[in-house]
């Protein structure tokens, strides 16, 4: 668990506040699954605390600096393909569920 807190108003999140705390957990499902799970609490900005939850598979390609990638358009693509491949495993991984398997 990572807890965050001291934010200014150069570190903004959706309008939030400097009083905001972000809290985050990493959460490994199986050997290749890892749940990511953050929660935002900030009584100035929001109603009540909100959480989000972002599955993730591992890729077993090598992972490059953001940096060696500026000006790749081709690496939309390649996103673009990847997320595919996220959701149509998390289909899958739904659709066993509910079939009992």
């Amino acid at each position: 668990v990572v807890v965050t807190t001291n934010f200014t108003d150069q570190t903004s999140f959706r309008g939030s506040g400097p009083n905001m705390r972000l809290t985050e957990r990493f959460t490994r499902v199986e050997q290749d699954r890892l749940v990511y799970e953050y929660t935002i609490d900030d009584p100035e900005s929001f109603a009540g605390p909100w959480t989000a939850v972002v599955p993730m598979t591992r890729n077993p390609l090598p992972m490059f600096e953001y940096a060696c990638h500026e000006g790749n358009y081709g690496m939309l693509n390649l996103l673009r393909g990847a997320r595919a491949e996220d959701a149509e495993a998390e289909a899958a991984a739904g659709a066993a569920e509910t079939s009992g398997g």
